[in-house]
């Protein structure tokens, strides 16, 4: 049985924060690889490739979000979820691919003694405008529709973008106050620690994207909070019709939540319209929960289901 918990309207909701995420990246992008360049800082211009790699990513995602609006179909009888944590997975592959990419550049650069001095001011004006910039979009992105697997990536790559401007912002207020102390020599190696800092805050959040898209494909297990919430709305309806503890499935894809209950009853004493009735009550019971809830709901005299 299939049902949905969560309004139509939060569709429109996650393609129109996907289209501000993408003008934003556009805008970022080619501003972070202008400065970059123009500065010869590799942070500014990795801060600046990263966002330019997340626009080509927003706009996979915005085409995944209009094909799992679409529903079921002929074809796709269950629908298109499956694309959510697809499309994360392979966010969190090209993120975790940039970082090491550039984590590696910049430890051939240290080990080649550093690069021509960066201006602290300019890195600094860029850190901040940036970062400013990125929590902004963040905070959008995470009230717009909590319950979007699409946008709760794109949140996390805005919060790790917010992270590296950070980093360059720190990195080169200290460089400004200590200038005079350490002279022009470690000066030369602040451009490719700056940038090892920012990747090894950076390599969590892909590494996250990467194991919930390997969970739900393979048909995992939801997560602990989900399946609680699911759990004590099923165990309060079990309690209403006297029925006992059930074999409790709940598994997750993109928006759709799989929950299968089974109950063990004696024999002769339910019959079919008893379970519409039971399935009917746990269904009222999770449409408030921000998913489409695909319900399966047994009553069996089989306690082989229990396993």
């Amino acid at each position: 049985m299939g049902m949905s918990g969560r309004p139509d309207a939060h569709l429109p909701r996650e393609r129109s924060a996907l289209r501000l995420s993408l003008v934003a990246s556009a805008v970022l992008a080619v501003l972070g690889v202008g400065w970059g360049m123009a500065a010869g800082s590799q942070a500014i211009l990795l801060d600046g490739v990263y966002t330019l790699i997340g626009m080509a990513l927003t706009s996979l995602s915005l085409r995944a979000a209009r094909l799992m609006d679409a529903g079921p179909t002929p074809r796709y009888p269950f629908g298109r979820e499956s694309l959510a944590p697809l499309v994360v997975g392979m966010q969190g592959l090209v993120l975790l691919g940039t970082c090491v990419y550039a984590a590696l550049d910049a430890t051939r650069v240290i080990l080649d003694g550093g690069v021509e001095q960066v201006s602290p001011g300019s890195m600094a004006a860029y850190g901040l405008l940036t970062a400013v910039a990125a929590l902004a979009v963040h905070r959008y992105l995470r009230r717009s529709d909590p319950a979007s697997d699409l946008l709760d990536a794109e949140a996390r790559q805005w919060w790790a973008g917010a992270l590296l401007s950070l980093v360059v912002l720190t990195g080169s207020v200290l460089a400004l106050l200590f200038s005079d102390r350490l002279g022009s020599g470690p000066q030369r190696y602040l451009d490719p620690v700056l940038v090892l800092a920012a990747c090894l805050l950076l390599v969590p959040q892909p590494v996250r994207m990467i194991r919930t898209m390997a969970v739900e494909l393979l048909e995992g297990a939801a997560d602990q909070p989900v399946q609680q919430a699911v759990s004590d709305r099923v165990d309060r309806v079990g309690a209403q019709f006297g029925l006992g503890q059930p074999a409790l499935r709940v598994g997750k894809i993109g928006r759709k939540l799989y929950v299968e209950a089974d109950f063990i009853v004696e024999a002769g004493c339910w019959d079919i319209a008893d379970e519409d009735r039971v399935r009917r009550e746990i269904a009222s019971q999770l449409t408030d929960l921000p998913y489409d809830v695909w319900l399966n709901v047994e009553l069996t005299t089989d306690p082989t289901r229990l396993r």
